[in-house]
């Protein structure tokens, strides 16, 4: 081992040069980056570079998979392990790695930057060197994001600004550390240490085994009959309003959705809060038909771990169960 950190660069703006149509993926981003960090403050590590690179806006289920895949290559070679990643879905794959990599003995700190690193004012070497701080201090055993001054567990954060240093946000979970003067750890909000090693991975993810819908003021059932010719369609996140209420006339098509073996989740549109399935009259039918109640998942985390469930083949029963329980961090529920 060469270093106490591998670095793992996935692509995103952090990485961009401008360009006459726009910012655009560049070579040499690793010397830049060398450059760039501070020699007193720094924290030695090696580099690895996807290629190609992953525009963070394409990025799709495979790409998790190839993630954990490389991860669990080097997962004995290093004290811990940063990635650089596209902001757009920085927080789908933080989700997703959580669930599939599991109980960790190591920390994986997953970052970006909101302005490239070619740039003045660029949030890149603050971002990078609190991860990589935080990744060699090994202190965390999870998969987190390190944005501006915070660290965040991986499956409860979400992407809330689009301008904003501080794009992402925790909203129904606190901070695992803020980033002072020195890292202000909560270790009585952080999982516990796993075992040396990673969970067995499945084979291979699908990109149209789950779709994620959400509801508005007016949705008909006639406007979901088209799932129900979906090839390979497994799962189903229906983002629904407040505690989990749904427009009227909806419930037909779901029910003929579960019947055909689809398993359906139900999370808020909400910020923060969750769902209380049935707590109105007009969710009730959910409960019913079998719609699994999302409780407090964020959108991001109910569509990897329901990717990552029916990856692995659960039964229809585990399934369930599974979805609402607290597997990695991920929900309040028990």
């Amino acid at each position: 081992m060469t270093a106490p950190v591998l670095v793992i660069h996935c692509g995103g703006t952090i990485g961009m040069l401008a360009t006459p149509e726009g910012y655009a993926p560049a070579e040499g981003f690793e010397q830049r980056l060398r450059n760039s960090l501070s020699p007193a403050q720094s924290v030695a590590f090696d580099w690895l570079e996807l290629q190609p690179l992953i525009d963070s806006a394409a990025a799709e289920p495979t790409d998790w998979l190839h993630l954990a895949r490389l991860l669990g290559s080097y997962w004995q070679d290093y004290r811990g392990f940063v990635i650089l990643h596209g902001t757009d879905t920085l927080a789908y794959t933080a989700s997703a790695l959580s669930f599939m990599l599991g109980p960790l003995d190591k920390p994986v700190i997953i970052t970006g930057a909101q302005i490239p690193l070619s740039e003045p004012r660029s949030d890149a070497p603050v971002n990078v060197t609190n991860s990589l701080q935080l990744a060699a201090d090994g202190l965390i055993h999870e998969v987190c994001v390190c944005f501006h001054d915070r660290l965040l567990r991986g499956n409860r954060c979400r992407k809330l600004h689009s301008e904003s240093m501080a794009a992402f946000d925790s909203p129904a979970f606190p901070a695992l550390a803020k980033l002072g003067i020195k890292p202000l750890y909560q270790p009585l909000q952080a999982l516990p240490q796993g075992k040396a090693g990673l969970s067995a991975l499945p084979e291979q993810m699908h990109a149209e085994a789950v779709v994620m819908l959400s509801v508005y003021p007016g949705m008909a059932s006639e406007q979901l009959q088209w799932l129900l010719h979906q090839p390979g369609l497994r799962g189903l996140v229906l983002q629904t309003y407040g505690a989990g209420n749904p427009p009227k006339g909806l419930v037909s098509v779901l029910a003929e959705l579960i019947d055909a073996g689809v398993t359906v989740i139900n999370v808020s549109q909400c910020i923060s809060g969750g769902v209380t399935q049935g707590s109105y009259a007009s969710a009730s039918d959910l409960n019913r038909i079998g719609v699994i109640s999302g409780g407090d998942l964020t959108p991001e985390a109910a569509f990897t771990k329901l990717h990552w469930l029916l990856a692995c083949h659960f039964s229809e029963a585990g399934l369930a169960r599974l979805l609402q329980c607290s597997i990695a961090g991920e929900c309040s529920a028990d």
